[in-house]
């Protein structure tokens, strides 16, 4: 049984994780925009109703197949500002292994744990290049809930909860999240006035108004005074990457994904690829045996991200070997069925689990699957004043020791997890797919194909399946597995604890042969999947009154 239901339509399918945001890209494939036309206008309105994921300061990757067949990566992730060196925050020696805390918490609340922004630049350039309608256009939903309200989900209650401590030090975005000292009600009409008229001036200026122009001014005006680093030439001098995608294959599948600085396509392919020397279809979904390989390919995955995996610019990624049938078989022989083991490696570091992810189709071919964030919840946890707009705080991401693939440099663009994959068969696609989560996003994605692939799922039931995830300690089983595997689990050496949930709230469509799009998203998140059908009247077709009869006889 599967706890949500899901959508089936011809013409379009919009899956976001607000139902608002998946009705404003919906309405603007009903006016006959395309995928990239409905993405953007969900995205923005995203920043509007998830705040606490998402805004036009954070940084991302669209992964754009478009009705020709050609696949386009925009890397509009977040860089390091050129301020900034390996030496410019200090660990906390207190900290729990793996994270990237720092003495401080500077690299995490407030103006210096801001990296340089891509996110407006980076969706007003797929919409400018593959897009049909306008900035107003796609832009007029997010300004509505900016300016009328919005009504706030027990959901919005509960991050705003989760981090009030570090809001309440901020009064703009205290005054909004905040009112009278408590986090916002669920079913509280929320307006973001501000941040509306800050919509407002990018639909008439677009992301010049951020990048070169007054709303620049302002932001960097606004760093110098705060300790932030962040200056004008990082601004101006930002610019978004169009790359080629990862390509791998699963079972006669064709994987598609962004390379690095995201990790997550290029590691997905690597677990596929040790998985595909064991019959895992045959093994069963959710036994021992499966779930202890899924915890050993997760360890090998993981020990090369943290040895190898970081921005292209800075560090050689060895790709293609990363990628390769034959790289596969020399870590599938490491394997033992018998016991668990550890892969050399240091932890991974860490990345934000909070952070939104929509997937969308057109009746013309078009599909966005695309990842975006402000990384942790709220951000940088302030409001630039006057503007509403939440910084993100990207530079949490970085490792803050010197010498290691992730260190922060100039310009450097943050690794991140990041798996909007889209999947063909005989070069159709089948199924595109992704999920907030952190280092929980590839993973899970693997998970979720393996469960398409070799399980034979719907893709509902693959995207609510139960998850597990390891990067080489304890080993997280959500409560979908059994007891009985669990205990198996420990007793072959897995350090085996239960959670509540692995990752967020996954998004995914199945493109079926008849041109039905079946869509799906999970228990994990307030996803929505809304399809298009019905269509438009046959051509001739009107009213035509009965013969002697008046157009004045038709009244009711």
């Amino acid at each position: 049984m599967t706890e949500k239901h899901p959508a089936v339509g011809k013409r379009g399918m919009v899956i976001t994780n607000h139902p608002l945001a998946s009705a404003a890209g919906a309405e603007m494939l009903a006016a006959g925009g395309n995928a990239i036309d409905a993405a953007i206008a969900a995205f923005f309105t995203l920043t509007v109703v998830e705040p606490m994921m998402v805004g036009i300061l954070g940084g991302g990757m669209a992964h754009i197949r478009l009705a020709d067949g050609r696949h386009i990566i925009i890397d509009n992730q977040s860089t390091a500002p050129a301020a900034t060196g390996p030496t410019t925050y200090l660990p906390d020696p207190n900290a729990t292994p793996g994270t990237m805390d720092t003495i401080g918490r500077k690299n995490a609340v407030g103006p210096t744990a801001v990296a340089v922004p891509g996110n407006l630049i980076g969706w007003c350039e797929a919409l400018d290049r593959f897009g049909t309608f306008s900035r107003a256009d796609v832009m007029e939903p997010a300004i509505r809930h900016a300016s009328r309200g919005f009504r706030v989900t027990p959901y919005l209650h509960e991050c705003v909860s989760d981090c009030a401590a570090d809001m309440a030090r901020d009064p703009e975005i205290a005054r909004l999240y905040l009112p009278d000292g408590s986090p916002i009600r669920p079913g509280t009409r929320l307006t973001t006035s501000d941040y509306a008229a800050t919509l407002r001036d990018i639909a008439r200026d677009g992301p010049e108004h951020l990048y070169t122009g007054p709303l620049g001014i302002h932001y960097v005006n606004h760093m110098a005074a705060s300790g932030g680093y962040i200056t004008k030439g990082d601004l101006t001098g930002y610019k978004t990457i169009t790359r080629e995608p990862v390509r791998g294959t699963y079972r006669g599948f064709e994987v598609i994904g962004p390379p690095p600085p995201s990790s997550g396509p290029l590691h997905i392919i690597q677990m596929l690829n040790i998985l595909e020397g064991f019959d895992i279809g045959d093994l069963g979904f959710g036994t021992t045996e499966t779930v202890h390989l899924l915890a050993e390919v997760l360890k090998i995955a993981f020990a090369d991200r943290a040895a190898a995996t970081a921005d292209p610019a800075f560090v050689r990624v060895p790709v293609e070997k990363i990628v390769s049938k034959s790289y596969a078989a020399e870590r599938r022989s490491g394997i033992d069925p018998n016991h668990a083991r550890s892969w050399s490696a240091e932890v991974a570091p860490e990345t934000s689990a909070y952070t939104t992810h929509l997937t969308i189709a057109d009746a013309a071919g078009n599909i966005v699957a695309s990842t975006q964030t402000i990384n942790s919840l709220f951000g940088a946890r302030y409001i630039v004043p006057g503007t509403g707009m939440i910084p993100n705080n990207y530079m949490h991401v970085f490792d803050p020791h010197p010498n290691r693939a992730s260190s922060v440099a100039p310009g450097k663009r943050v690794t991140s997890s990041m798996s909007p994959v889209i999947v063909t068969s005989n070069g159709k696609p089948i199924y595109a797919l992704g999920l907030p989560g952190g280092l929980r996003i590839f993973p899970s994605v693997m998970q979720a194909l393996s469960n398409l692939i070799d399980h034979g799922m719907t893709v509902q039931q693959a995207v609510e399946a139960p998850r597990v995830w390891t990067q080489g300690h304890a080993l997280e089983l959500e409560g979908g597995i059994s007891q009985a595997v669990f205990d198996a689990l420990s007793a072959k050496g897995h350090n085996a604890v239960r959670v509540g949930n692995v990752a967020g709230g996954m998004s995914a469509i199945h493109f079926h042969d008849d041109g039905t799009m079946e869509g799906a998203s999970c228990w994990r998140a307030d996803g929505t999947p809304i399809a298009l059908g019905g269509g438009l009247a046959r051509a001739g077709v009107r009213f035509r009154p009965e013969a002697g009869s008046s157009q004045s006889s038709n009244r009711i």
